[in-house]
């Protein structure tokens, strides 16, 4: 089957500028056009373009993308590289996940704080608390933030 690039635009749920700006880059050269110049989209462009989607959200420069595709379609002699390419990126999303388990154990303290504050109409109370009465889960958080 085929689409157009509103379809595809919209199966991905990207906007059609984004499809054309992939294809100014370089970005999908595997991207047919018709006789009249349209881009012609086809299911297996789909696997393609949610790779390239993915790679983005990680953070990787668009530039390093196309390189990435590139390389892919080079073939197999490619795997190596390839496989380093992904595994700087799945380190580096690793370490987005660990600061966004930091952000949100802070959140996470300072929702029980606030919540603790209401309940006794203070935030005396669990300003002051000794470190053995905050409940386990936020103590670490708690002598982390105490650090700043």
């Amino acid at each position: 089957m085929t689409y157009t690039i509103g379809e595809m635009a919209k199966i991905l749920g990207v906007t059609t500028s984004t499809l054309r700006y992939y294809d100014k880059e370089g970005v999908i050269p595997f991207v047919e056009r018709s006789e009249g110049g349209q881009r012609i989209f086809k299911d297996e462009d789909i696997s393609w373009l949610r790779v390239i989607e993915c790679m983005k959200k990680t953070g990787m420069p668009l530039k390093d993308i196309k390189v990435f595709i590139e390389m892919i379609l080079e073939g197999d002699k490619t795997i190596p590289g390839r496989l380093e390419i992904i595994r700087k990126q799945r380190d580096a999303v690793r370490a987005q996940l660990e600061d966004v388990q930091k952000t949100l154990d802070v959140i996470e303290y300072k929702y029980w704080y606030y919540e603790t504050a209401a309940k006794m109409g203070t935030t005396d109370i669990p300003k002051n608390l000794p470190l053995d009465e905050v409940p386990e889960k936020y103590r670490k958080t708690l002598v982390e933030l105490k650090k700043i």
